[in-house]
């Protein structure tokens, strides 16, 4: 089985990238997807396609609709959903993604820093795992596709 894993989230960084390198590394039949993440072509999808809105407030509702239709898409066709969350930007975005894979049922891992642990209770609750970096969401795709522990019997041991 190959399996499907969305990327959803902060777009300043290379946490993405990080994420698809450990995995091809670790050998995992995965495949990613992950919403546009041009910030000025996702901004703008909308009236570049379908006219000018001389409303702030239209322009953003036009690129949301034609966004949703990509990420209701892969969203639902996801065996699993990370969900980063930056340090610099909110992003409301991305916890309406985590609210909307949660409601769908989706296994659901985020991806943040201990600084925004208080402001992301709600969502980190809903998840099913929670991490501070790529390589343990790779560790823990590594598991849950393999079974594969090897490499954290010095954790294992100190744990018991």
């Amino acid at each position: 089985m190959t399996w499907t894993i969305y990327l959803s989230g902060e777009i300043h960084t290379d946490w993405r990238e990080q994420i698809e390198a450990g995995a091809k590394q670790a050998g995992l039949p995965v495949q990613f997807s992950a919403p546009v993440t041009h910030h000025e072509a996702s901004d703008d999808v909308g009236v570049a396609i379908l006219g000018a809105e001389p409303n702030k407030f239209w322009h953003d509702h036009k690129g949301a609709q034609i966004n949703a239709i990509r990420t209701r898409t892969l969203l639902g066709k996801a065996d699993i959903v990370v969900v980063r969350f930056g340090e610099k930007y909110k992003q409301w975005n991305a916890a309406f993604d985590a609210g909307y894979a949660a409601a769908l049922g989706k296994p659901l891992i985020i991806l943040h820093q201990d600084e925004h642990a208080h402001a992301l209770k709600e969502v980190d609750a809903a998840a099913l795992a929670v991490a501070k970096t790529p390589d343990q969401v790779v560790s823990i795709l590594r598991y849950v596709i393999n079974g594969d522990l090897s490499g954290y019997t010095e954790a294992l041991d100190a744990a018991q």
